[in-house]
């Protein structure tokens, strides 16, 4: 009698976005844009503008690269604010890879709303075997994807093979902090549907394996705990709205959870930050 495959990673991942419960929680408390985590100015300032600062912080890495005729791929796009972002300040394209078509439907439905359309182009796809040719893209872009991925090196492999020579990686991601055993983080990250999380000294042996240079890393990682500290105010506040719009269950397993993350934070087991590094 055959037996079903064993979910993968990609399963795992298209599950949760794909989830009504995470759609409408993101879209309410994140704002439904730049659902990563921000760079704050301020205490209490809104979570969607820090978000968007760290996207902004990120395209300036990259500014030289970026103008109307240029490429960029972004994996693991989300609901597309980088991407609206990046084609909107430098007119460049951009194709946005993503595997929840529940994300991309109203990705590519926003782009339409804001004439954006003709430069962004979403595709609904996985990061671990990215359906372009060798050196197609000026830059490969992502925040917050690659911790999804059940294989990392060849996540990566892939980003790198589509870059064309002298051009950009750059990303931001979670991370674990160098020496913090697998086990610490697993109640924290288990709602993402994440067995574990990579380090940084990971994320540079593997970049400079597949040849990378000038492989930078804006630490940011204070930022964290502030973050879901945000996230676990603004959860907190709104949620009597919140159970209109979310299964109850689901509202408290995060008010459980995002603690954690901020707690996880304080104690310097997670990492956080811009990668930027270029092809040769």
């Amino acid at each position: 009698m055959p037996h079903d495959s064993a979910p993968t990673s990609e399963d795992a991942t298209r599950s949760y976005y794909d989830t009504a419960d995470v759609d409408a929680f993101y879209d309410a408390v994140w704002g439904g844009e730049d659902i990563h985590t921000g760079i704050y100015a301020q205490e209490h300032e809104a979570i969607a503008d820090a978000s968007r600062r760290t996207v902004e912080r990120a395209a300036d890495k990259v500014t030289d690269l970026l103008a109307p005729g240029s490429t960029v791929l972004d994996l693991g796009s989300g609901y597309g604010g980088p991407a609206r972002y990046l084609a909107e300040r430098f007119g460049c394209r951009v194709i946005a890879l993503n595997i929840s078509e529940a994300q991309n439907k109203r990705h590519r439905t926003t782009n339409i709303e804001r004439g954006l359309d003709g430069l962004v182009e979403v595709v609904t796809g996985s990061f671990q075997d990215i359906p372009y040719p060798d050196h197609r893209f000026d830059v490969v872009w992502s925040q917050e994807a690659f911790c999804h991925s059940g294989d990392l090196t060849q996540a990566l492999s892939e980003a790198v093979r589509v870059l064309r020579p002298e051009g950009a990686l750059v990303f931001t991601d979670l991370m674990a902090a160098d020496g913090t055993p697998e086990e610490v983080l697993h109640p924290v990250v288990s709602r993402l549907g994440v067995d574990a999380l990579a380090t940084p000294d990971r994320y540079r042996r593997t970049l400079s394996g597949l040849g990378l240079s000038r492989i930078d890393f804006d630490d940011h990682s204070g930022q964290l705990a502030h973050h879901y500290v945000r996230l676990t105010e603004e959860t907190h506040t709104r949620e009597a709205e919140l159970r209109d719009l979310i299964s109850p269950g689901y509202v408290d397993r995060l008010l459980g959870n995002l603690p954690r993350w901020a707690d996880a934070a304080r104690h310097e087991q997670l990492r956080w930050g811009i990668f930027h590094c270029r092809r040769a």
